[in-house]
């Protein structure tokens, strides 16, 4: 038999953050003009203005139906804690985005309620 886990402010099965994984897209985004909230467009690296640049984050352990399901409590999570954040479909993906100043917040919110977060890291190895 399965235990299931809730959590009062979601008042459903909390497993599937805890199981997910979240990854930072690689390029800065801005709202397209007239869909701010419902599209995004990739910025220009010679066009990065830091009040309408966005990053954008993803789920790799979810697809489907489950990714989308998890990205709105994420979402929820989020607005909770009064970021401001929106999700849209990016490449065929549901992907959160918030402002590159709540990155941090975000990454802090998304760790606490059980997400865990793949980051890029360099690494120099000697031959």
């Amino acid at each position: 038999m399965r235990q299931e886990t809730y959590d009062s402010c979601w008042g459903k099965d909390v497993n599937s953050i805890q199981l997910s994984v979240v990854h930072r897209l690689p390029q800065s985004y801005r709202w397209l003009s007239g869909f701010t909230g419902i599209k995004v467009e990739p910025i220009p690296l010679t066009a990065i203005d830091e009040e309408s640049n966005l990053i954008g984050l993803k789920l790799l352990s979810h697809e489907g139906d489950m990714a989308w399901q998890v990205m709105r409590k994420l979402n929820l999570s989020l607005q909770e804690i009064q970021v401001e954040c929106a999700v849209v479909e990016w490449e065929g993906q549901p992907c959160l985005f918030v402002h590159r100043g709540d990155e941090s917040t975000t990454l802090c919110r998304l760790k606490n309620v059980g997400a865990a977060i793949a980051e890029s890291i360099s690494a120099l190895y000697p031959f």
